[in-house]
């Protein structure tokens, strides 16, 4: 008899009644039974409470439902069922779902339970909600480092810790700043090395451990040692430290610079006044006094940085030295302490000199300086170097004249590239006749589709950099992304000789999502994988539905990807291998616009290779819609066989364009007549009656949002759908065309595949 043959059920327990409504009675734990596969046999009050979920809605359900999607993707379930089976019972703290999709941190233990002769009935599941515990177990370490960040950023103050046996432990910034010491230098010495060679002599820093030991607190004041050898005068507080149990543990030692003060007493005050509010050490700004002539009298270390001049060369020198040349000519550092004197103050930002010669871009403070009877007795201007602040400021202006040429370059660019497009799919329905002419015709037809893609690239990086890279959510078919982003590829597919191999799904696969992003990621995967593929090769696009996700894998068997680079393909401008000998080109962006639409959609990708030359598999996962949704077939709007006849009115000031979209359309089988400017197509709708008016924006005396808005004026009953043929490509620009009342919004160059997407569509909406 096998082990799982005619077990005891757990109904045939004894004194079963009393057991639940002991366990029912319980609140604060989830306490449920899973049988052997993991599925909710029981359910308490308990269980309802933490999860959500009642017994109605959970008890047949995996246990599995609990867990995070990852989790269940990485077969955590499972797993802990299979440790609990082996060991006899699992525990473990983690992220867990409730009904409401909301997370907690959870206690969990899993219990084998087995019936008399230990054959595996089930198992016991017992659950308790730690998510406020875990909160304040974060709270206490985020005050915890609050308190750490604080005493290791203070600077006036030296704080450092001791053993007992005075050996430094910690040290903070302000421990460095007034001792000079890092805290790699000082760790592990003993804090003796502060003191003079007199207060050593006298046993002074045993001393001073001694009476805070024996009274819990110790402070004193007197000569320490910096690093260098100078000394200062020091406040100190000297704290015992103890456990608990009243065991000695170390020190704490708070020491203070008073030397200013010290010196203040000392000193004559108009002499500290003038000079010891200068803080030793400043580098961040250029401290400097001057007389009343504007000759500088002192010069700080923040001073010497930033100007360049030790305080030697620059002594007794006028501050027209840091002035450049026309502006000591135009009379400008006069003018300054002129302005400092009569308003008490000048500020001013400008260009100064180093003593090499550069310049840097400063912000200046001169400030008049009076004594107690108000006669000035000189200046004091700080000066901070902003050359950082200006580049940035710079670069950020250039990055936008960059981002609007990229807009205006692409522009340009597609206009020409529109009636080359056009010409290309003409003479290929024509036939050239000469293999030679035929051939020379596929290289632009390859070269031409080259350079649009590394114009939609060029563009969608411009966005991603500018935060404009979006997504429009509807609901679709993922069958439907696939037969488009295939439609796309194989021409290329085809053109490397590969094998290829599409496996998707007999039933819909829903997803909400926006149909043109989604085809652009699958088809940047068919196409890197068609790219790095040795002619020959094998490629594969699978579908499979995960769970609550659909999975689109890309593999081929090309030249692979080395460990290193599995993450980095996803980053803008790389490229796997860029010394790839191929003609296919690219800008090193389509992965990483392959993640970004995947972010954007909740969805996630990655990379799989065992190395280089053993093929890639890329792997993209999106969230299934949470209910049937009805998708509507993109498939269904593609014309298959024969098109029907619609008049169009084709509108560009380029005839280039025009001409060679009108003679597309003739080849098509439509009625077409074709206008030069905006004028002249305004009067040619009004006669020719068009179904369907193909519009340049971009055009002199009227543009494409003009010439629409006065149609729909003029001809609100026959009301001809508008199509938008431009090569600005912008969601704005979309946007805008939109509400100008245009139908459709098109980049050039127009594929004849959109093309007769467009006249199937007009044509059921209009009856034909």
């Amino acid at each position: 008899m096998s082990e799982r043959e005619a077990p005891i059920t757990l109904k045939d327990w004894p004194d079963a009644e009393r057991y639940r409504n002991l366990v029912d009675s319980i609140s604060d734990y989830a306490i449920l039974m899973l049988d052997p596969d993991g599925h909710v046999i029981s359910w308490t009050p308990g269980a309802q409470a933490i999860k959500g979920y009642t017994a109605d809605e959970i008890i047949g359900a995996n246990f599995s439902r609990f867990y995070p999607t990852e989790a269940v993707a990485q077969s955590l379930p499972q797993r802990e069922l299979a440790v609990a089976e082996a060991a006899g019972h699992f525990s473990a703290e983690g992220c867990r779902v409730r009904k409401d999709g909301s997370t907690y941190w959870a206690d969990v233990v899993i219990t084998r339970m087995n019936d008399h002769r230990g054959r595996l009935v089930g198992f016991s599941q017992i659950t308790r909600d730690l998510s406020e515990r875990r909160r304040e177990d974060c709270r206490l370490r985020q005050s915890e480092e609050r308190f750490r960040r604080l005493i290791s950023g203070v600077r006036d103050y030296a704080i450092f810790m001791l053993d007992p046996g005075g050996i430094v432990t910690t040290w903070n910034a302000g421990a460095q700043y007034i001792k000079g010491w890092t805290a790699e230098e000082i760790i592990g010495s003993h804090f003796s090395r502060f003191y003079p060679p007199e207060s050593l002599s006298r046993g002074l820093p045993a001393a001073e451990l001694l009476g805070a030991m024996m009274e819990g607190r110790f402070e004193d004041e007197g000569w320490r040692v910096r690093k260098d050898g100078s000394r200062f005068w020091a406040n100190v507080i000297i704290t015992a430290l103890r456990d608990d149990a009243g065991q000695l543990v170390g020190y704490s030692k708070i020491t203070r610079d008073l030397t200013d003060r010290r010196q203040h007493e000392e000193d004559l005050r108009r002499t500290e006044e003038r000079f010891r509010l200068l803080v030793d050490g400043v580098t961040e700004y250029a401290i400097v006094m001057v007389d009343t002539d504007g000759f500088v009298t002192s010069w700080n270390v923040g001073a010497e940085r930033i100007k360049g001049y030790r305080s030697q060369e620059i002594l007794g020198k006028h501050v027209s030295h840091f002035y450049p040349s026309e502006a000591v000519r135009a009379n400008k550092p006069w003018e300054d302490l002129a302005t400092a004197r009569n308003r008490g103050h000048s500020t001013d930002e400008g260009w100064r000199v180093r003593k090499d010669g550069t310049l840097f871009w400063a912000s200046t403070v001169i400030t008049a300086l009076r004594d107690e009877e108000g006669r000035p007795y000189g200046f004091a201007q700080v000066t901070q170097d902003l050359t950082q602040r200006r580049h940035a400021e710079t670069l950020a202006n250039t990055a936008q004249r960059m981002h609007e040429f990229i807009a205006m370059l692409a522009h340009e660019l597609r206009n020409p590239l529109a009636p080359i497009r056009n010409a290309v799919a003409l003479m290929g329905r024509k036939g050239l006749g000469d293999p030679t002419l035929e051939a020379m015709r596929q290289t632009i037809d390859r070269q031409s589709v080259l350079l649009t893609r590394l114009l939609d690239e060029l563009l969608d990086v411009n966005r991603i950099a500018r935060g404009e890279f979006s997504i429009e959510r509807k609901a679709l078919d993922v069958r439907d992304v696939v037969n488009r982003a295939v439609e796309t590829s194989r021409p290329l597919i085809d053109s490397r000789s590969h094998s290829f191999e599409v496996l998707v799904p007999d039933r819909s696969v829903p997803v909400a999502g926006d149909a043109v992003r989604l085809t652009q990621a699958v088809v940047n995967l068919l196409n890197n994988s068609a790219k790095y593929t040795p002619e020959g090769g094998r490629i594969r696009l699978s579908v499979a539905v995960r769970t609550a996700e659909v999975e689109i894998r890309v593999t081929d068997n090309g030249t692979g990807i080395e460990r290193d680079m599995l993450e980095r393909v996803f980053d803008l401008f790389v490229q796997a291998d860029p010394s790839t000998s191929t003609t296919l080109g690219g800008l090193g962006v389509g992965l990483a616009l392959v993640r970004r639409v995947m972010e954007l959609h909740g969805g996630s990708i990655h990379a799989r290779s065992e190395g280089k030359g053993r093929g890639a598999d890329f792997i993209a996962r999106l969230p299934l819609s949470e209910q049937q949704l009805h998708v509507v077939s993109t498939a269904e709007h593609c014309a298959v066989g024969g098109l029907p006849k619609l008049r169009v009115l084709v509108v560009d000031d380029n005839r280039d364009a025009a001409d060679s979209l009108s003679m597309l359309l003739q080849a098509l089988g439509q009625v077409v007549h074709t206008a030069y400017d905006g004028p002249a197509a305004i009067t040619a709708a009004r006669a020719f009656e068009a179904d369907l008016v193909m519009l340049d924006i971009g055009m002199p005396q009227m543009s494409g949002y003009e010439v629409a808005r006065s149609l729909r004026a003029e001809l609100p009953a026959s009301r001809p759908v508008l199509v938008a043929v431009t090569g600005w490509g912008q969601d704005a620009d979309k946007q805008r065309a939109l509400e100008a009342g245009f139908g459709y919004h098109c980049v050039k160059p127009m594929s004849e595949q959109v093309l007769r997407r467009i006249l199937t569509e007009v044509s059921a909406t209009r009856g034909s």
